[in-house]
């Protein structure tokens, strides 16, 4: 258990030790080297709730690293994490479970029109292990003198009585299932900043919290995708006829056919990871329709098509593990509706949990880091009145180069969702001259309909969930909570039979006596696809004991 005291207080707080943290912290040490920063993180160590593809632009890895390690190219560290570069860049269409074209000389040319689909390139990019990436981060931030703490769980941003934020409230520890104190009981303490920039990722609670208290907004609601994703490992024929440089992304079977349907958004993704390991994942738009759709199925389905099997076949899965991406575009970033700033006061939001993804890229990994940049100089130049930190924060991300791609995608995600794959995907080339499309929740779109591709075996959650290593104290409360269980019973099993249960990657929910429950919360992933899946906005995800989750190492 983390001893808390020692650090109840710093200039600046970061809440989420993933990219966009760890680079605020990095920077800010360049910048001014006296300063003492803080960043905590809910995972048992670093990099363990750290997953994505992940493709990665070099050029603001390099801006972060240049200043603050110089020579680090050369480093051990630097030629395992960053050792696949991008030489071959496929872009499949799979129209069946047998066919397979390649579309990247479409690609191509849309870039020679300068058209939004043209940014899908990823040639000369790292293809990476973001767990791996974020470990190596940490230890650049250790060494430069940065107190990076991990087991520290956050519940909410502390507002003084004049709704200034002052700290983060950590998550209360030795607690059992009935709510009880026991002999290791810590409440959890306050940790008081000057600056608290919160880089949780994906729907993190902490900010949304803070959303909500704050009075942000959006001018539109934030989509999200759910991502799975299996590290193989394959014959070194395999690995070698995949190449190492190698990257594939495939639109179309089995989550998209046009005519017959199905008729999602997302797609699937095969990436060379380290020797003799490829990783394997399918990604789907939440706002599926098919109330007995599963992710996994749809992966399956993606490994059992003729083009990706020819790789993979045999294989071992060594690692597996899932993630939510936030999918909204520029329109979804949560903002103050006086200042339009990225976040409030002396709190900025950074990265996954701002929402700054380019779905037109597929990728936000460098966006993430270039937060982490822009929120470091804005305080720098906050020191003296840390209340306009959000404000200049906003004013460096607007002249950055994430608000000008954000921008060039911001209608893309929301044009899909309102008119579907098949008539929306082209009509997004339009995306700059379209109008800001009504899109519904993606809980909303939940129908009766059945998804027709389901494999004939039912996926073994179990397996997925051992191989992500995922544990929690047993004896603390469930952290994933049903709002209103009636609701279960009458509206949602009536109409949906129970979709959580489905859908869910890691078999947390089952019907007990017929009741739909978060039985097995210590397999939760910490997706949180749940809270914002459940056709009747029915669950809550909150935050469990430090330490607890997956425990990923090569995702």
């Amino acid at each position: 258990m983390p001893n808390h005291t020692e650090y109840s207080r710093a200039s600046v707080l970061v809440v989420g030790a993933g990219p966009a943290g760890l680079s605020t912290a990095i920077q800010l040490k360049v910048l001014k080297p006296e300063i003492d920063v803080c960043v905590i993180d809910k995972a048992l160590e670093l990099g363990n709730h750290n997953l994505s593809g992940a493709v990665l632009e070099k050029e603001p890895l390099a801006a972060l690293l240049d200043a603050a390690k110089p020579g680090w190219r050369d480093t051990d560290e630097a030629k395992q994490v960053l050792a696949n570069v991008i030489d071959k860049d496929d872009i499949m269409f799979l129209p069946g479970r047998n066919m397979a074209f390649g579309i990247f000389p479409m690609i191509k040319m849309a870039r020679g029109m300068g058209l939004g689909f043209g940014q899908m390139i990823h040639h000369g990019d790292y293809s990476v292990s973001i767990s791996r990436l974020t470990k190596w981060l940490g230890g650049i931030a250790r060494g430069l003198g940065i107190e990076v703490l991990t087991s520290f769980a956050a519940d909410h941003v502390v507002f003084d009585g004049q709704s200034v934020a002052m700290g983060v409230k950590l998550v209360d520890q030795g607690v059992n299932k009935e709510g009880h104190h026991q002999p290791n009981y810590v409440e959890g303490e306050t940790l008081q900043a000057k600056f608290i920039v919160l880089a949780e990722g994906c729907d993190g609670l902490v900010t949304e919290r803070f959303v909500e208290k704050a009075g942000l907004k959006r001018e539109s609601p934030q989509l999200f995708s759910l991502g799975v994703k299996e590290l193989i490992k394959v014959t070194p024929e395999q690995y070698n006829k995949f190449t190492r440089g190698r990257v594939v992304h495939a639109m179309g079977y089995p989550i998209w056919t046009p005519v017959r349907g199905p008729g999602m958004f997302g797609g699937g993704i095969v990436y060379a990871g380290e020797q003799d390991h490829l990783s394997v994942g399918m990604i789907v738009g939440l706002d599926w329709k098919y109330h007995d759709f599963n992710t996994q199925d749809a992966l399956v389905r993606f490994k059992e098509h003729k083009f990706v099997k020819q790789f993979i076949e045999g294989g071992t899965v060594v690692e597996a593990g899932a993630k939510m991406i936030p999918e909204g575009g520029w329109y979804a970033v949560p903002r103050d509706p006086q200042t339009r700033s990225i976040g409030k006061g002396n709190v900025m939001i950074l990265g996954d949990g701002a929402g700054f993804v380019n779905m037109l890229k597929i990728k936000g990994l460098h966006n993430a880091i270039d937060s982490g940049i822009q929120a470091a100089k804005a305080i720098v130049a906050s020191l003296d009145s840390p209340n306009a930190a959000a404000e200049k924060y906003t004013a460096n991300v607007e002249q950055s180069n994430i608000a000008k791609e954000m921008k060039l995608a911001q209608n893309f995600r929301q044009t899909v969702a309102k008119f579907g794959p098949l008539q929306g995907m082209p009509l997004s080339v339009l995306g700059r001259w379209l109008p800001k499309f009504h899109v519904e929740k993606d809980y909303e779109m939940m129908t009766a309909a059945s998804y027709r591709l389901k494999p004939d075996m039912t996926f073994d959650k179990d397996t997925f969930t051992a191989v992500a290593a995922t544990a929690h104290r047993e004896e603390q409360p469930s952290h994933l909570r049903i709002v209103d269980p009636a609701i279960c019973m009458t509206k949602c099993l009536p109409i949906f039979q129970a979709p959580c249960i489905t859908f869910c990657p890691a078999g947390v929910y089952e019907a007990i006596h017929g009741q739909p429950k978060p039985a097995n919360p210590s397999n939760c992933l910490h997706c949180k696809t749940c809270q914002r899946k459940c056709p009747f906005d029915n669950i809550r995800w909150t935050a469990p004991e430090g330490g607890g989750g997956p425990r990923y190492k090569r995702m």
